[in-house]
């Protein structure tokens, strides 16, 4: 008898739901985070469990990892693709999670990837990584705010990088003034220390391959830019066509369309965040480097705005990109923007 399963996952606690295949449902019970407790309720069930569903919660990691370690088949469900049927009058953890196994029974449910556990910490550094580039931004935004604020002093990023502790007393009428600017210092180098080493054991521990040279073709794309797309992106073999990829990268935009009339938005932040930052940067980059896609910017920016300009050929990059990746091919300027490549 084959039996299909539900996990809820809480914060502190897990729900678990077993049915078979004429949806009765066999067990259930609520057990407390610990792997040990979920593999010792599930023990007696194991030969004939075949296959368990944990939503992609933020907690997910541990739990998906051990019952796989266990032997289990674990199904990852995307809960942004997952509706149930609205005319449902009570609804609640039980019925939330017999739900998942019924999807899995009817083999309808929507799953999201499972990142294997070997290289998936390497990718979480990067992410870290980047939330330190954008807090240290914000540190030297508000540095900037205050010299204007108070100095009426406009400086550049790089002017601010060059103030050092002699000197302070330049950008500060008083002591507390010259505190506020220490303390913003601080935290910036701070911040510069632990990129570059996390920049430095993430190089270290990922040895190039074809695909981190393939994507350094493209104008704009460096080594950083690199490794993440590719550490994002995974198995590209798992898009089925480029347009997936491209939405997976949060490229594409999200109408409800009837009758060519604009009905309203879809969710705008399906997809992967990373990914997305990603091509935006490179698209940023691209702009500055490459004399044809600067062009093609100038010339989208004509007619719209700089955002909307630079999401298009973020687009458009991505969609190189997927090529690149699925076909083992490098860059082709004319093919991603219309244009003969030209020497620079």
């Amino acid at each position: 008898m084959a039996l299909y399963g539900g996990i809820d996952l809480h914060s502190n606690n897990s729900l678990i739901v077993l049915i078979d295949q004429d949806k009765n449902r066999i067990f259930k019970k609520r057990l407390p985070n610990e792997m040990n407790a979920v593999k010792e309720a599930l023990s007696p069930y194991k030969q004939d469990i075949a296959g368990l569903v944990v939503e992609s919660t933020y907690n997910w990691y541990w739990l998906v990892d051990g019952l796989m370690d266990e032997g289990y088949e674990l199904h990852l469900a995307n809960p942004a693709a997952m509706k149930q049927y609205e005319g449902i009058k009570y609804t609640d953890d039980v019925t939330d999670v017999e739900w998942l196994a019924l999807m899995l029974l009817l083999d309808i449910l929507p799953t999201g990837y499972i990142y294997p556990k070997e290289i998936r910490p390497i990718r979480d550094l990067l992410r870290k990584r980047n939330l330190m580039v954008r807090q240290r931004t914000a540190q030297l935004l508000s540095l900037q705010g205050y010299l204007c604020r108070t100095m009426a002093m406009t400086l550049s990023v790089a002017q601010l990088r060059k103030i050092v502790e002699n000197d302070i007393s330049l950008y500060a009428q008083d002591q507390y003034g010259r505190a506020s600017i220490m303390a913003h210092l601080s935290v910036i180098e701070c911040f510069d220390l632990q990129i570059h080493q996390i920049e430095t054991l993430v190089k270290k521990a990922l040895k190039p391959n074809h695909n981190y040279y393939l994507l350094k073709t493209v104008d704009g794309i460096g080594d950083i830019l690199s490794f993440t797309i590719v550490l994002e992106t995974g198995d590209i073999s798992r898009f089925a066509k480029v347009g997936d990829y491209a939405s997976y990268s949060r490229c594409v935009g999200s109408e409800k369309l009837s009758n060519g009339k604009k009905k309203g938005k879809g969710n705008t932040k399906s997809g992967n965040k990373h990914l997305g930052w990603a091509y935006v940067e490179a698209a940023n980059f691209a702009i500055r480097f490459q004399p044809v896609i600067n062009r093609y910017y100038q010339k989208k920016r004509a007619k719209t705005n700089h955002v909307v300009a630079i999401k298009t050929i973020a687009h458009k990059l991505a969609r190189a990109c997927f090529h690149m990746l699925r076909h083992q091919e490098p860059f082709d300027l004319q093919r991603a923007f219309g244009h003969p490549a030209k020497t620079k």
